[in-house]
């Protein structure tokens, strides 16, 4: 087993290797299967392969690590660490034809998410991050923004609609509140967030494996990545990036309606 943070990227890295090809071989192809989950989110035949194929890549290379995944759920290892996976985030642009999703995976140790990978393969772009050697994108150093006046912030949001609980109560205000907003959603308004390019952003309902690559990617870039509640957890339920100066204003803000 690897034994420091950076020694999981070589590992992370081929799991996403393999998931790309899977992934750009599935989208938009005409016939994807798609069902639906008992929550009402849609799952393809993409998602189902991309995860078994990383549990196989776990049981041949690193046995004794667990591995929890959106589609199967819990594994329970032998080892203190475990693989975490979303297979597809973003399913809902996969299932429409819109280039915007990633694999995302991260190695959980001890509580602690120490390496993350998202890999947008329809987008050409990979971003990952091991605690205490910062975030990349295709190899780049990128880091937070230093804009610390809401006024000039980027606000980055998902869905503004109904669906999965609808946007914080202070979602609104906050909108009035800042320069510019952008609807990217999932996973890339935090990668974007981790890149400087935007200084906010929101998805009131997360899991663990949508969480996880995130908070480890966007922390080594200089910023902060919590709940809406401010809890520094991937069991949260919920996930808000920043640049850092900019957070404690923007959980205040979302937490009351104006």
């Amino acid at each position: 087993m690897p034994s420091s943070a950076e020694d999981w990227l070589p590992f992370l890295m081929a799991a996403a290797d393999r998931a790309d090809e899977i992934a750009l071989h599935f989208f938009r192809n005409p016939g994807l299967r798609v069902d639906t989950k008992p929550d009402l989110s849609p799952v393809t035949e993409a998602d189902r392969v991309i995860e078994a194929m990383a549990r196989r890549l776990v049981r041949d290379t690193h046995p004794a690590l667990g591995v929890l995944g959106e589609e199967e759920g819990e594994a329970a290892g032998t080892a203190e660490a475990r693989l975490i996976i979303d297979p597809i985030d973003g399913t809902r642009n996969f299932v429409r034809g819109i280039p915007v999703f990633a694999t995302l995976l991260a190695i959980e140790t001890g509580g602690e998410v120490v390496a993350g990978v998202a890999s947008a393969p329809a987008l050409g772009a990979r971003w990952h991050a091991a605690r205490g050697g910062g975030a990349f994108r295709d190899g780049r150093r990128i880091l937070v923004s230093r804009i610390e006046a809401l006024e000039h912030a980027m606000l980055f949001h998902g869905n503004l609609g109904p669906g999965e609980a609808g946007p914080p109560p202070g979602i609104a205000g906050l909108i009035a509140r800042v320069e510019r907003t952008r609807g990217f959603g999932d996973f890339l308004q935090h990668m974007l967030v981790a890149e400087g390019a935007g200084e906010i952003a929101i998805d009131p309902v997360m899991q663990p494996w949508d969480i996880a690559a995130p908070q480890v990617i966007v922390e080594e870039a200089g910023g902060r990545a919590t709940g809406l509640g401010g809890e520094r957890s991937i069991y949260a339920g919920s996930l808000v990036t920043s640049n850092g100066p900019l957070h404690e204003t923007a959980l205040r803000a979302l937490a009351h309606p104006t």
